[in-house]
């Protein structure tokens, strides 16, 4: 299958699940609701040595929001909710409410696991906090040195999907960064997903364990290594590609991933110098969910 000319391989994303939670953090500005939302986001790249994957879902207006401020919606990823409840408690608390005119809400009101995350933070004000209502939404307002940081008493979470990914092989390295350069901007407007690696791109690929070091959870997928294309057997490095990046895209269900998925995939193949979209797996080893490039792509 060819899309643009382009080469469709026929085969998977390979994906698992992965406890989601979702936040709305606004600002006095778009800039400074960004500001706390890099912060609460970071070192959040991947569930193999991070305490959680991370990113910035979407931008917001103030007409989108409880208090009527651009916000910024991010998401926390775990495996589990002990963590999650662990991982609200630390980044929120210590990246949202230290940042200069951020408030923080709910992204997922209607969810069946709640946090109290807010309630726990309240206690921050040191008895001088208060209860009040925010567009409709339990809040508490504690008094600090700008003014009062609003939050809201829980934030929820979900069942989600983790790992969805695709793979731009190019002739070069920088076609293939251009490449994924316009994936990310698709994919960010494709509402439920996350790209959590450095701006959205994976440079890094990893497989599943090692070949030489058994202390290793993850290492370099030499497979799809161009530098070293001659030189391992198996390589799957075409002769004419120089450059390869990943996109891992996690999300909310299977529906939002395989929308980000084609997004991301359609806008890549209109770049000169592409060659092939392929995608990872691991044979069934990391995860039960299947998104196959050819059922996207048509």
């Amino acid at each position: 299958m060819e899309l643009n000319g382009i080469e469709i391989e026929d085969t998977y994303a390979e994906a698992f699940p992965i406890k989601i939670a979702r936040v709305l953090i606004t600002g006095a500005t778009e800039r400074w609701a960004l500001v706390a939302a890099r912060e609460a986001t970071g070192f959040g790249t991947s569930v193999i040595a991070c305490p959680a994957e991370a990113g910035i879902e979407k931008v917001v207006g103030g007409d989108e929001t409880p208090d009527g401020r651009p916000g910024v919606y991010i998401q926390i990823c775990t495996f589990g909710y002990k963590a999650m409840d662990e991982q609200l408690l630390n980044r929120l608390g210590q990246c949202v409410l230290t940042a200069p005119t951020a408030h923080m809400f709910n992204g997922l009101p209607d969810a069946e696991k709640q946090f109290d995350t807010g309630f726990k933070l309240k206690f921050f004000g040191d008895g001088i906090e208060s209860e009040l209502d925010v567009g409709g939404r339990k809040s508490y307002a504690i008094p600090m040195m700008e003014g009062d940081f609003i939050t809201e008493h829980s934030i929820g979470a979900v069942e989600g999907i983790a790992g969805g990914n695709f793979f731009m092989l190019a002739d070069n390295q920088m076609a293939a960064l251009a490449a994924a350069e316009v994936a990310v901007d698709a994919i960010a407007e494709v509402e439920g997903v996350i790209t959590p690696f450095p701006g959205g791109i994976v440079a890094s690929g990893s497989k599943v364990g090692a070949n030489n070091y058994s202390f290793m959870k993850a290492t370099s997928n030499e497979k799809f290594s161009p530098s070293v294309k001659d030189k391992v057997e198996g390589s799957n490095v075409p002769a004419d590609v120089n450059g390869i990046y990943e996109i891992v895209i996690n999300g909310l269900d299977e529906k939002v991933i395989s929308e980000a998925m084609l997004a991301g995939i359609k806008a890549a193949v209109q770049i000169p110098g592409m060659k092939k979209i392929t995608a990872g797996n691991f044979g069934g080893n990391l995860g039960p969910y299947k998104f196959n490039l050819h059922d996207i792509v048509k």
